[in-house]
Order: structure tokens, then C-alpha cells, then sequence
């Protein structure tokens, strides 16, 4: 009976190899189908992944407008369908004769599954419908088009914007000064359109908008919304060119935004002793390194990234950062990005955010960076920018002892040799203490001569005693 038993329960829990080899076989021979499928597509992939980032960076929303379906399926209450409907009526009247809203529908319809694949949560038809998907990227790409790209005047939108202000000759707004009429409502577009890692459509959408509507000689959106952004970092981050037109090129305008972030120079990976973190700027300060700020433009400093050592190697040269209420939004969204597609992006942002957010997390380490040219600000004090600075890289994956990922490294280790040098402490506390004061140091040379005096009159006299006991 007991032997019964065992067996019935042996049987009611033995596995169907023979149908479960079945079933994984299928499975396997879909998948390499799919693998073969995508590696013989003439589709390029989809240079740079959005996703989802992590709470410090989503804590910042957009403001005006929604892009991509991230934010769409928040339901914030932003600018909505009917506006951007509008948009696309005004960029269709201007476009090039023969372009409908028909075809401009099947060329989405046609990027539907290379624009969904360069979303890291797919947002498959049971989440967001082939119709939805589809309508989102025409009307977010006519959105991005009409606010950004800059278009002849033989050939342009003169269309009217949201609130009802027209741009002549389908100039995009200055980056310098309001097109709408509301320069809250610009700065936010501005925001959230290039800012937001988040709130972001693939670029190649569009560029295909753009070719569908604009005859213009084969320039492409790129090019054309680069020089947007170059005039929009300009006075606070880079004033770097890069080149837009080498492929796989921009996968959206935040990764735009990025390519203008690129050191001047990254010399070879550095070797020798570890590093582990930063200093504070003032801990710099008494190992007697000094602090010089370099202005964008002059001095081969070409983005706030083009940190270096002087020829001395007792001065540090970091590019003078202006700031205000959007470096922090901007910073954090440019690091998401650089999370998510190293490979792509590489980290040198990062880099730069882990050395400042370390060098300058202290009220008195601002204040020295301040009054050396480094950092500028608006904010009510320089403790508040230390706060920011201090949390800046919350959540950020980094090894500052990467030499593959830190090009900072090399310099980390030359200034934490200085600051390890006892010596160096010693007369770096000498020279402050002393002889940042002219009269002290104007004492303190006197008394040395004093010393001197007095010890070439003792040691004449025991000459001349000496002499005279012979």
C-alpha cells in the first residue's frame, strides 16, 4: 500500500521531456529567427536607448510639453493633442508641394518598429496601440520640427505658434531671446524638448518629418537644430562644433545636447596608485594647489568638461560654469543618458559631475571657487549650491578609479600627491599664513634678517675671542 503510494506521487509529478524539448525547440528556432531577421534588416539600429531614470532626475518633469510615450502615459496635464494637432496643420500648409497627411502617416507607420526598439520598455501594442504610437511620433516630431529647425524663407513655416505669435520665414526661436512672446513658455519647451532623458522621440523621426515637408538641399534637421544648440550652450557650457553628420548621428536631441560636452583632449589611460574620491576645493587650497578659472573660448577650453593641470602641476585650470535653475536638471539628464548608452556616449560628463559635485560640496569650497573665476551663481547662497553639488550624483553608477571611464583620473592622482606631500602642506600653510598678508610677510622678512644679523655677530665674536686668546 505504502509502495502504491510513492509511486502515484512519483507519477503525478513527472515532467514531459519529450513535449518540453518540443516546446523549447520552437522557441529556439523563433529566436534565431528574430537574430537573423534583425541582423539581415537595412535598418540601422537605433543609436541611443531611452528609458526611464531614476527619482533624484524624474523628480524634474516637463513643464510645457510632453515628448515621447514616457510622459504621455503620466497623464501630466502639459500641452496636449489639439495643440500639437494645430502645429502639424501649420507645418503641413508649409510643407512641399505633394506632401500629404497620408503619406506622412505611412512613413511613420513604417519607423513604428525601429522607433519602438529604441525604447528600453517597448511599449508594445497591448500598452500603447499601433494607431497611438504612430499619431504620437508624427505629432511630436512636427512639434520638435516646428519649434527648433530653422528653415529658408523661400521654403519655410510661416506658421503660427500655440499662443498665437508667427514665425517669419519659419525661423526657429533664438536661443537667446523669446520667439512666442512668453519667455517662461520658451524656456520650458526648451527644457523639456532638450533636457529631459525621459520626455525624447528617436531624432530619425524627425529628420523623416523634416525631408517629407522641407526641400532643403539635403540638409538635414541635425545640422540645422545643432546650430540651435550651439547658440544655447554657448554662454554657460561649450562652445564645442561638433560633427552631427557622422553616423550613426544624434539619436535624440538630448544625445544632441551631449555631443557638445566633449573634452579637448583624453590623453591615454593613466596607471600607478589608486584614487578613491576627490578632495574639497579648500583641502586643495591648504596642500597649496591653486584654483584658475578659464573662460569658454579662450585657452582651449572649449566645454566646461576641459579640465586640466598647469604646466607647474600646482594649479588646477577648470572652466568657469554659470549657474542656474537649469544646470542641475540638465547635468543630471546628461549623466541618465551617459547610464544608460555608455557605450555610445561614453562617461565624460559623469567625470565631470563626480569631480565637481566632490570639489565643491561645502559652503567655503564654493566661495573659493567663486572668488577664483570657477563658479558663478544666482542661487541665494553658496551653501545652496553646495547642497546641489553635494547631491548631484545620488544614485550615478561610477568608479572614479576607472581609468577607461574617469579621463579625470591622471589628475586625481597628480593632486593627491601634492596634497599627501607633508613638505607641500607645510609651506603652502607657511606662504598662506604669512605672506598672503604683505605686512606680516614684511615682519616676518624682517626677523629672519634679524636672526641672520644676530647669528653672523655671534659667530664673529667667538672668531675675534678666539683670535685674541692665541
Amino acid at each position: 500500500m505504502f509502495m502504491e503510494f510513492v509511486g502515484q506521487a512519483a507519477d503525478s509529478h513527472a515532467v514531459d521531456i519529450a513535449s518540453l524539448e518540443v516546446e523549447l525547440m520552437a522557441k529556439l528556432e523563433a529566436a534565431a529567427q528574430a537574430a537573423a531577421v534583425q541582423q539581415n534588416t537595412s535598418t540601422p539600429p537605433c543609436p541611443i536607448t531611452i528609458a526611464e531614470v531614476g527619482e533624484l532626475t524624474r523628480g524634474v518633469e516637463p513643464r510645457h510639453v510632453s515628448i515621447g510615450p514616457y510622459s504621455r502615459r503620466k497623464n501630466l496635464k502639459l500641452a496636449k493633442d489639439d495643440e500639437k494637432a494645430a502645429i502639424l496643420g501649420s507645418v503641413l500648409s508649409a510643407a512641399s508641394a505633394g506632401t500629404t497627411l497620408r503619406m506622412c502617416l505611412d512613413e511613420m507607420a513604417g519607423l513604428e518598429n525601429r522607433a519602438r526598439d529604441c525604447y528600453a520598455d517597448r511599449f508594445e501594442d497591448n500598452t500603447m496601440p499601433r494607431k497611438d504610437f504612430v499619431s504620437m511620433l508624427l505629432l511630436d516630431g512636427a512639434y520638435v520640427l516646428f519649434r527648433f529647425v530653422r528653415v529658408p524663407s523661400g521654403s519655410g513655416l510661416n506658421a503660427r505658434t500655440a499662443n498665437g505669435h508667427v514665425l517669419r520665414g519659419g525661423s526657429a526661436p533664438s536661443a537667446s531671446a523669446a520667439a512666442s512672446g512668453d519667455q517662461r513658455q520658451d524656456v520650458a519647451v526648451v527644457h523639456d524638448v532638450f533636457y529631459l532623458a525621459e520626455n525624447q522621440i528617436p531624432f530619425f523621426v524627425v529628420d523623416k518629418i523634416h525631408r517629407l515637408v522641407v526641400d532643403d538641399n539635403g540638409i538635414t534637421a541635425a545640422a540645422k537644430i545643432a546650430d540651435y544648440v550651439r547658440e544655447l550652450l554657448q554662454t554657460h557650457y561649450s562652445v564645442v562644433t561638433p560633427d552631427v553628420a557622422e553616423p550613426p548621428g544624434p539619436g535624440n536631441l538630448l544625445h544632441l545636447v551631449h555631443m557638445h560636452f566633449k573634452p579637448a583632449a583624453v590623453g591615454p589611460p593613466s596607471t600607478g596608485e589608486p584614487v578613491r574620491r576627490w578632495r574639497r576645493a579648500t583641502e586643495y587650497h591648504f596642500a597649496g594647489v591653486k584654483f584658475k578659472g578659464r573662460p569658454l573660448g579662450t585657452n582651449g577650453a572649449q566645454c566646461i568638461l576641459d579640465v586640466k593641470l598647469g604646466r607647474s602641476g600646482g594649479t588646477l585650470e577648470v572652466p568657469h560654469l554659470n549657474i542656474d535653475g537649469e544646470t542641475w536638471p540638465l547635468l543630471r539628464n546628461l549623466m541618465a543618458l551617459e547610464q544608460r548608452n555608455p557605450d555610445v556616449t561614453g562617461t565624460h560628463v559623469t567625470a565631470y559631475c563626480v569631480f565637481m559635485s566632490q570639489v565643491a560640496c561645502m559652503a567655503e569650497d564654493v566661495a573659493l571657487l567663486s572668488r577664483r573665476g570657477i563658479i558663478a551663481h544666482g542661487l541665494g547662497n553658496d551653501g545652496e549650491v553646495a547642497d546641489f553639488f553635494a547631491d548631484l550624483c545620488k544614485d550615478v553608477v561610477f568608479t572614479v578609479d576607472d581609468a577607461a571611464s574617469n579621463y579625470l583620473r591622471a589628475t586625481c592622482q597628480e593632486l593627491e600627491k601634492k596634497f599627501q606631500s607633508k613638505w607641500g602642506r607645510w609651506a603652502a600653510w607657511l606662504l598662506q599664513k604669512y605672506f598672503s598678508n604683505p605686512w606680516l610677510a614684511v615682519g616676518l622678512a624682517a626677523a629672519a634678517v634679524g636672526v641672520a644679523c644676530a647669528v653672523v655677530q655671534a659667530v664673529y665674536s667667538v672668531l675675534g675671542y678666539r683670535q685674541g686668546a692665541h
